[in-house]
């Protein structure tokens, strides 16, 4: 099994990265919180891994921090959700905003993350509630700028599910935004984070 890949990174996606080691490129599938902290194509990176196998296919995904692969492995725990799906809900929210969601019983925030119905979102609090730990005070992640930053966001949120039209207005409306507008502006991060908070309204 690869639990742990360090390599240079040859591509990046909001959803997946390929990483070069020992000569072979390795397609990883990540979160969009992870694709925000990346470093540039062709600098080394260092992603924690999980290895999916199936009979037919054999998927990795990867993570900066290994807090993030634990609450992605608990996750899986949950009837109902693959790694496919945790990988979405660590995209459609903060992972520290999710654990005080799913400690705090707070169905209503968890449905609001793409993939995750009722039915889903009241498992996730019954069976992970007392699993996962308090949440601490979180840092900031800040970015530098990147280029068609915009339609790197609108690509990340079409993949996690929503439709275009619906994400093109909420990024729309998180640049017009005059709280952070500049920095919302030029970093994935804080543009992706105001865009989620335009779609829960």
């Amino acid at each position: 099994m690869i639990a742990h890949l360090r390599g240079k990174l040859l591509l990046k996606h909001p959803n997946q990265v390929v990483v070069e080691t020992g000569g072979v490129g390795y397609e990883v599938s990540i979160s969009v919180p992870t694709y925000s902290e990346l470093p540039a194509n062709g600098a080394e990176v260092a992603l924690h891994v999980y290895t999916h196998v199936r009979e037919d296919v054999i998927a990795l995904y990867g993570f900066l921090r290994p807090s993030e692969k634990q609450l992605f492995e608990k996750l899986m725990t949950v009837s109902g959700i693959g790694p496919k799906l945790a990988i979405t809900i660590l995209s459609g929210t903060v992972a520290d905003d999710l654990s005080a969601a799913i400690r705090g019983n707070d169905v209503a925030r968890l449905t609001k993350i793409p993939g995750i119905g009722r039915k889903t979102a009241e498992r996730m609090v019954l069976e992970l509630r007392d699993k996962l730990p308090p949440v601490a005070g979180t840092a900031e992640h800040s970015r530098p700028a990147m280029s068609a930053v915009e339609e790197d966001v609108l690509s990340a949120l079409v993949n996690l599910g929503y439709q275009r039209a619906a994400a093109e207005k909420a990024v729309a409306g998180a640049i017009k935004d005059g709280t952070g507008k500049a920095e919302k502006a030029t970093s994935f991060d804080a543009l992706f984070r105001g865009v989620l908070a335009q779609l829960s309204k």
